[in-house]
């Protein structure tokens, strides 16, 4: 044990090491070390010591402007999906804690509401300035959590750098609206006010931008918020946090409740304090919360899954076709609810959109997002199992495998970019979300066949359509059931838009002005002057 100290606190050692090896051997054996003494609090991995602003890596829930741990004790352990190394914990916070960040919330509502718009859109202001500063720490906590390509991270970052930025002007523009009286001697008005605590339950593909866009629109209108970020990806939110208490929103305003969903989340959907719950995630938890809110009867925003088709007519651009699908496809190492799940190929490109596809996508690199790949790791082992699910089920049903198909040399979370055709309808891949880095590619004849085809989902989140024809864009555009539909490009999303879908793919919509309706109140007024 004497020997392994002085070594690894020996300046000549040091010398020959490169910064990040010493780190690393140093944190191998503190590990050892502690695992072998029952010690709880491991050492950080090192690559948390690149951080310029150690303080944005938070281990602690933060509610009523206080960091804390569990009562209990409990903690959540987080690591890296990239290699499995350990990250840091978290508290795992029992109900009556969560129950105490909603009364923190509650309390502060009345003053947080109604502040002058001005007053709440300077705070935004000032969030945003500081997260935009420390745009390459969250970045780095958020490949090492998550494990996306860093380049992806910072474009996450300024994506939810919008929302931020947006809503700090919309703060100002929810007006009172004046409406021709309908009555003799009446004055009539429409006011838009704040619903009250707002619970935003967020994914682990986005751990940064789903909480801005969400809490950016209550923030905005008036609403204090109370986040529970993916027990996967806590260390965003917390982040977010310090950097949201550096800013000045007043202790209770802005909350992040790290725990198990169950006990946190179930809490809130009970809670009558609680007057408005936006989640983003499946289908199936979606359906949940659904009905566990349905008693308090809150204002829901559901943004659920997603089994975007891919449709490409024999007149559209191939070479950007196959780019705008590989973009689709491949993004975030395919862990997004917009990815594209089904291709639909006209027969006459068929053969040639297959072969171009497949080539791009077995050129995709692979790797720690550190290292800025293509592709990453996917974020647990259920996720994996999904794709070898999907991609035997195909095959055996008579797909046929163009690259691809297995999990990647690198470790067992990482799954090679894939590439499926002649998939039959009736594979599984064709009606389920896959949530990976596996394309499904199959031929249509005709333009009523496809869109029957592409409808033949219980999702409506969004649709890709390729060609070159003004009038089938615009039957398209009007025949396919998706909230959103991109037109020879991939890239559609941002704060001034509505984001959501049909369907089972959710309800309400994000960003755009619409973003705020999710955690506001009509309230109409009419007034006797006589």
């Amino acid at each position: 044990m004497g020997f392994a100290n002085s070594y690894l606190n020996n300046p000549l050692t040091i010398n020959t090491l490169s910064v990040l090896s010493f780190l690393y051997f140093r944190h191998k054996f503190l590990v050892e070390r502690n695992m072998r003494e029952g010690k709880k609090n491991l050492s950080r991995i090192p690559e948390l010591d690149l951080l310029e602003d150690p303080r944005l890596f938070r281990e602690f829930a933060y509610s009523g402007g206080k960091w804390h741990s569990a009562k209990s004790g409990r903690i959540i352990a987080v690591t890296n999906p990239a290699d499995g190394a350990w990250m840091g914990t978290v508290p795992s916070l029992s109900k009556e804690e969560s129950k105490a960040a909603v009364e923190a919330a509650h309390q502060v509502f009345p003053d947080w509401a109604a502040r002058l718009p001005q007053e709440r859109a300077s705070i935004l202001k000032n969030w945003f300035q500081l997260i935009n500063d420390a745009k390459e720490d969250l970045a780095l906590i958020m490949t090492l959590e998550q494990g996306k390509p860093i380049s992806e991270c910072r474009g996450e970052i300024d994506y939810g750098l919008s929302f931020i930025e947006f809503f700090a002007e919309q703060a100002k523009r929810t007006d009172i609206l004046g409406v021709t009286s309908h009555l003799h001697n009446a004055e009539v008005e429409v006011w838009l006010e704040p619903v009250g605590v707002a619970a935003l339950v967020t994914p682990w593909n986005f751990p940064n931008a789903m909480i801005t866009r969400k809490a950016a629109a209550a923030l905005a209108i008036g609403c204090p918020v109370i986040v529970h970020p993916s027990k996967e990806t806590p260390f965003s939110a917390l982040a977010l946090a310090e950097l949201a208490e550096r800013a000045g929103f007043p202790p209770g305003v802005f909350n992040v409740i790290t725990g198990e969903p169950a006990e946190v989340v179930g809490e809130w959907t009970k809670d009558t304090r609680v007057r408005a719950l936006s989640f983003t995630g499946s289908t199936e938890i979606g359906r949940l919360l659904y009905a566990q809110s349905a008693p308090t009867i809150k204002r829901l925003s559901l943004e659920l899954g997603g089994h975007a088709p891919f449709v490409v007519f024999a007149d559209a651009d191939m070479d950007k076709a196959v780019e705008e699908g590989i973009s689709a496809k491949f993004a975030t190492s395919g862990q997004d609810c917009l990815g594209a799940n089904r291709f639909f190929i006209e027969r006459s490109i068929y053969e040639d959109f297959c072969r171009k596809f497949s080539q791009k996508a077995a050129a995709l690199t692979i790797g720690r997002g550190l290292d800025d790949p293509d592709i990453g790791p996917l974020m647990n082992e259920n996720a994996v199992n999904k794709q070898i699910e999907h991609v035997e089920d195909a095959l055996k049903k008579g797909a046929t495998l163009m690259t691809g198909g297995k999990c990647h040399a690198n470790d067992k979370l990482f799954f090679e970019p894939t590439v499926l055709k002649d998939v039959p309808l009736s594979a599984k891949i064709m009606h389920e979300e896959t949530f990976g880095p596996v394309a499904a590619i199959t031929s249509f004849a005709t333009e009523d066949e496809v869109i029957h085809r592409a409808n033949d989902t219980e999702y409506g989140l969004m649709a890709y359509v390729h060609t070159r024809d003004p009038s089938r864009i615009y039957r398209l555009s009007r025949a396919l059931e998706f909230g959103m539909i991109g037109v020879n490009r991939t890239k559609v999303t941002g704060a001034p838009i509505p984001f959501g879908g049909m369907k089972q793919s959710g309800i309400g919509r994000e960003g755009s002005r619409h973003g705020i309706e999710a955690f506001s109140n009509i309230k109409y007024v009419c007034r006797d002057w006589a």
